[in-house]
C-alpha cells in the first residue's frame, strides 16, 4: 500500500508566532503585547525641580546624561541597549520594596507592587527589541554589567532610605530617555540612521503594522518613557503630599500637646490665691 502524499512544505513561508518566539525573535506567549500607547503625550513636559533632593536628583541624571554623550555620540541603537538595562532596574528594585513593606505592615499596597513590575517588564522589552536592532560589542557588554551591578545597588540604598527622591530620579531619568529618543527619529528623519524593518517582536509587542519600520518602533518606545515619566513624577508627588499631611499632624498634635500644659507660673499663683483666701477666712469680717 503506498503511503499517502506528504505535500511538501515552504522553507521560504513565514514562521507562526510561536516559531519566532522559539527563534527568540517574536514575543514570547507569557508576555502579553503592549496596550497602544499614547504617540501623541506630551514629550516636551519638564518636571520645575522645587526642593533641594530634586536638584540632586537632577545633577545625578545630567551627569550620567553627559557621560552618555561622551561615549556613544550618534550611536542611537547602542546607547538605547545601554540606557534600558538601567532603566529596567528601577521597576524591580521598587516592585520588591513595596512587596516586602506590604508583607511587613499586613496592608495592601493599592496596586503599586503591579504597577512597578509591569514598568520594569515594559523596559527590559525595550532592551529585547533594541537588541534586534543593534547588536552590543564585548566592550559594551561589559559596560552594562559592570553598570547594572552599580546602578543596582545605588538605586536600593535609595529607595531604601528616600523613596521620595528614587521617584524623582528616575522620572528626570525617563526625561532624558524621552529627549534621547527624540534626537533618535531626528536621526532618521535626516536619513543619518537607516529606516529598517522593525523587529518581530517589536510588531508582537506594540502591535505594529506588518510593514512597521524602525520609526514605529521609536516611536512606541518614546511613548512608554514618557508615561513611566508622568508615572514615577506622579508617584513622587504623592509622597510629597504624603510627607506634608505627616508634618502638618505632627505640628497639629505638638500645638494640642502644648495648650494642654499649664501656664508657666500658674501654679505658684495658685498657691499664692489659696492662702490669701484661707487668711481671710480665719480673720472674718470685722464686728
Amino acid at each position: 500500500m503506498s503511503s499517502p502524499h506528504k505535500p511538501q512544505t515552504d522553507k521560504s513561508a513565514e514562521k507562526t508566532p510561536a516559531a519566532l518566539a522559539a527563534d527568540g525573535k517574536g514575543l514570547p506567549s507569557y508576555i502579553p503585547p503592549r496596550k497602544n500607547p499614547d504617540i501623541k503625550n506630551d514629550m516636551h513636559w519638564h518636571h520645575e525641580n522645587k526642593t533641594l533632593s530634586d536638584h540632586f536628583a537632577a545633577a545625578a541624571v545630567k551627569t550620567l546624561r553627559f557621560v552618555g554623550d561622551k561615549f556613544f555620540g550618534e550611536r542611537y541603537a547602542s546607547r538605547a541597549i545601554v540606557l534600558e538595562t538601567v532603566a529596567a532596574v528601577p521597576g524591580m528594585v521598587g516592585s520588591m520594596h513595596n512587596h516586602l513593606l506590604s508583607l511587613r505592615r499586613m496592608k495592601h499596597d493599592n496596586g503599586l507592587v503591579r504597577m512597578l513590575m509591569d514598568e520594569a517588564e515594559n523596559e527590559r522589552m525595550h532592551l529585547m527589541t533594541f537588541v534586534e536592532v543593534g547588536k552590543p560589542t564585548l566592550l559594551e557588554r561589559m559596560m552594562i554589567t559592570a553598570t547594572q551591578v552599580a546602578f543596582l545597588g545605588f538605586f536600593s540604598l535609595a529607595y531604601t532610605f528616600n523613596k521620595r527622591t528614587a521617584h524623582r530620579f528616575i522620572g528626570l531619568l525617563e526625561e532624558e530617555a524621552v529627549r534621547s529618543y527624540t534626537h533618535y527619529l531626528d536621526a532618521i528623519d535626516a536619513g543619518k540612521v537607516e529606516n529598517v524593518d522593525a523587529p518581530q517582536i517589536a510588531k508582537d509587542y506594540w502591535k505594529l503594522k506588518d510593514d512597521a519600520k524602525l520609526r514605529d518602533v521609536v516611536l512606541a518606545v518614546r511613548a512608554d518613557e514618557a508615561e513611566h515619566r508622568d508615572v514615577n513624577h506622579g508617584c513622587a508627588d504623592k509622597l510629597d503630599q504624603v510627607i506634608a499631611q505627616r508634618r502638618e499632624e505632627k505640628r497639629q498634635r505638638k500645638i494640642e500637646k502644648q495648650a494642654k500644659k499649664p501656664v508657666p507660673g500658674y501654679e505658684k499663683v495658685e498657691k499664692a490665691a489659696q492662702a490669701t483666701l484661707r487668711r481671710a477666712a480665719k480673720i472674718g469680717p470685722k464686728s
